[in-house]
This record gives C-alpha cells, sequence and structure tokens, in this order.
C-alpha cells in the first residue's frame, strides 16, 4: 500500500486490481498482451515527487502518445541503455539489504520469497526449462504461493488459529487478542475488523499468547497504529509484541485534531 507521508492519503488497492482486471478483459478481445502492475513507473513517479493519482494518468498518456507517434524514435533507443537502465533500476529495488530483511522476517516469509526468486531466474535466466521460457514470473508466483501455502497449513496443524474480539460497548477499551499463530490467511479479516473500529475509540492489540506473526499482518497493524489510527482520533495501544518484530508495546499516537 503507497501512503503519502505529507498529505497522509491511503490508497485503496481494490481500484487498481479493479482497473487492471478491466484492462486484461479489453486487451484479450483484442488479442493485445496482457496488463500487469509495474513498480518501475511507481518508483518513477514518486522519485519525480508525484504526490496524487494524477501522476500516473499523466504517465500513461505520455507512453500512449510516444508509441503512437514516435515509434521509430523510440526502436532507435539501443538495447544496451535499456538494459542498463532495468539493472540499475532493479538494484535499487532489490538490494542485498532488503534480501537479509527478508531473512530477518523469519522463515515463513525467505522460503516462499526465494523460491519464487529461484524458480524466476531458473527458467527465464538460465532456461533450466525451455517449454516454460518466458512464464519464469507465472510459474516463479505460482510456485512461491505454493510453498507459502504449505508453511502456513504446516504452522496451523501446529497450532490452530483464532482472532478474538472482545464485545464493546461506546467509550470501552476495545480489546483485539492474537492467537499463537497469526498467517496472511488471517489479513483481510483483520483488516476487517481494524477499518471499522469506531472513532475516538481506544483500542489495546494484544499479542502475548502469539509465537508467529506473519509480515504482511505486522505491516497492517503497523499502518493502522501509524496512519489510520490517528486520521480516526483512535488512541492505539500494542501489547506482547516480542522484540524482533521491532515494536515500541507502549506506543500510542492520536490525531492533532
Amino acid at each position: 500500500m503507497i501512503i503519502s507521508t505529507l498529505k497522509r492519503h491511503v490508497t485503496n488497492t481494490n481500484k487498481e486490481l479493479f482497473a487492471q482486471g478491466i484492462g486484461n478483459i479489453a486487451a484479450g478481445l483484442i488479442g493485445g498482451l496482457p496488463i500487469t502492475s509495474v513498480i518501475v513507473r511507481s518508483s518513477a513517479n514518486i522519485n519525480a515527487g508525484a504526490k496524487t493519482n494524477l501522476s500516473t494518468i499523466f504517465h500513461g498518456i505520455l507512453l500512449f502518445g510516444c508509441v503512437v507517434s514516435i515509434p521509430f524514435l523510440l526502436n532507435l533507443i539501443p538495447l544496451a541503455s535499456l538494459a542498463a537502465i532495468l539493472l540499475l533500476t532493479g538494484y535499487k529495488l532489490a538490494k542485498p539489504k532488503m534480501f537479509m530483511q527478508v531473512v530477518k522476517n523469519g522463515k515463513y516469509q525467505a522460503i516462499p520469497f526465494f523460491t519464487t526468486v529461484l524458480v524466476i531466474i531458473g527458467i527465464d535466466l538460465l532456461g533450466l526449462y525451455p517449454p516454460f521460457k518466458g512464464e519464469g514470473l507465472l510459474i516463479g508466483v505460482v510456485a512461491g504461493l505454493f510453498v507459502a501455502s504449505l508453511a502456513i497449513l504446516h504452522g496451523n496443524l501446529r497450532n490452530s488459529y483464532y482472532f478474538h474480539k472482545d464485545k464493546y460497548h461506546e467509550n470501552d477499551i476495545i480489546k483485539l487478542h492474537l492467537s499463537e499463530e497469526v498467517s496472511f490467511l488471517n489479513k483481510a479479516s483483520i483488516r476487517e475488523t481494524l477499518d471499522h473500529i469506531p472513532r475516538n475509540s481506544i483500542i489495546e492489540i494484544d499479542a502475548t499468547s502469539t509465537k508467529y506473526i506473519d509480515f504482511d499482518v505486522l505491516e497492517l497493524i503497523k499502518e493502522f497504529r501509524d496512519i489510520k489510527a490517528p486520521l480516526k482520533n483512535i488512541n492505539c495501544t500494542l501489547k506482547g509484541f516480542k522484540e524482533r518484530y521491532h515494536v515500541d508495546n507502549s506506543y500510542s499516537i492520536q490525531s492533532s485534531h
């Protein structure tokens, strides 16, 4: 999720998925190539100082205009130059520090991640399985999802999951207790619960009994604490989060409004 640190806007990612789906349907009907989200374009807009959705629309118009009006000039761009730009951009998006952080996030985050990367490299770059060459990204994502599913199922077999929310009334303290295993399968329900916390509330998220929290769920909780809670004047406190999560358990923030 992309968040503007200046205007504190929260992007609705469902809109992009909906637009991408409509675009793929249209492209398929006319025999065009599939459409996908590209982080390079988003990074270019952010680095240029973009702050609103207009930047994406303007970027698309520029690309469309160039393809329609000056394709002959685009074909004159040396492939070596394009390769250098992509290599530099790829390095910025996948620095060694990022890989180290993935390892620190735990095996449930690291194993699917490295499975996806290795399958993509093996199929597309090394050509280990020629029939699927060019489809490495799709096969890699499927392999990563499969491995992640196995890891989560293994974790859930050892520790059953439950997400408990105390009943509350207006002006009561809302307590959310996380179970021993909180996986990405629980992300949607946790997001739904946090998004419906009423304004001017006091909420305590308790992870005292939790042994594992998926990285995406942890980021969701941090986002709620730092961004969404202040916007709704909600006093949010975290309790019992392990040291490895790098979360201040006594932390709470309220809007200045």
